[in-house]
């Protein structure tokens, strides 16, 4: 069984910075793609990072211009783990944050094309 489990939400002041960790098992996803998205109070998920791969060992990222230039996707394949690094937090990145993955050629920004999903961490940023 497939389960992704997040870790690393948590209440910071804007500016700060927070760490999320997403592990993965059951599977691994070197021919797929990982990746994070959100959802805020009233508003759709959407998307926010991801890493993939063409079963190579070079990876891509992918980011919303929301977050580019603030937050950095990694992932450590002996761990079966993706990471999202996010920094100069703002107000407006408060949300739940959700782990994604899937094993197959897809759309890295749609949300339907990952098959997996974790419960979801809570990120909250003060003014």
């Amino acid at each position: 069984q497939v389960q992704l489990v997040e870790s690393g939400g948590g209440l910071v002041q804007a500016g700060g910075s927070l760490t999320l960790s997403c592990a993965a098992s059951g599977r691994t996803f070197s021919s797929g793609a990982m990746g994070w998205f959100r959802q805020a109070p009233g508003k759709e998920r959407e998307f926010v990072a991801a890493i993939s791969s063409g079963g190579g060992i070079i990876y891509y990222a992918d980011y919303a211009d929301s977050v580019k230039g603030r937050f950095t996707i990694s992932r450590d394949s002996a761990k079966n783990t993706v990471y999202l690094q996010m920094n100069s937090l703002k107000p407006e990145d408060t949300a739940v944050y959700y782990c994604a993955a899937r094993n197959r050629v897809g759309r890295v920004r749609e949300s339907s094309d990952y098959d997996y999903w974790g419960q979801g961490t809570q990120v909250t940023v003060s003014s």
